[in-house]
């Protein structure tokens, strides 16, 4: 005679592995930051940089170089205005030190591109510099 356990004996191993797994999985996403987004901009401290950053991407991969120099020249200066120079909150006075590796970010992948003078940079380069000033920025978030 087999008690009404015994069956489930199988169910009850597969459920428990299941339990491990997640639980073994939970630690690993809680360490993900999930960032609020609004109309698909993440709405962090760096987000509309880094939403002006794709966008500047964008027109440089579709070849529109005037678009995307004129996108760096306003990521810079609102850069500028914003986290240089733009009080107490500034990342400039809050961490200088992150604030100039993300400068130097940026301007390693805007500045092919404003001064391009009509001729396109390299792609991979430039697709480099972009991964990496958008690495750079999430730091700062």
């Amino acid at each position: 005679m087999a008690f009404p356990f015994q069956r489930t004996r199988p169910l009850l191993a597969l459920v428990f592995a299941l339990l491990i797994a997640c639980a073994a999985a939970a630690p690993a996403s809680a360490q993900e930051k999930k960032v609020a987004q609004k109309n698909g901009v993440d709405i962090s401290k760096m987000g509309a940089y880094r939403a002006l950053a794709q966008h500047m991407y964008a027109d440089f991969q579709k070849g529109d170089l005037a678009a995307a120099a004129e996108l760096g020249t306003i990521l810079e200066r609102l850069w500028d205005k914003a986290e240089e120079y733009g009080g107490d909150t500034a990342l400039a006075k809050t961490n200088r030190q992150l604030f100039d590796e993300i400068d130097k970010a940026m301007d390693q992948f805007i500045t092919p591109i404003t001064e391009a003078k009509g001729k396109s940079p390299d792609p991979a380069r430039t697709k480099a510099a972009f991964n990496a000033y958008l690495d750079k920025l999430r730091l700062a978030d």
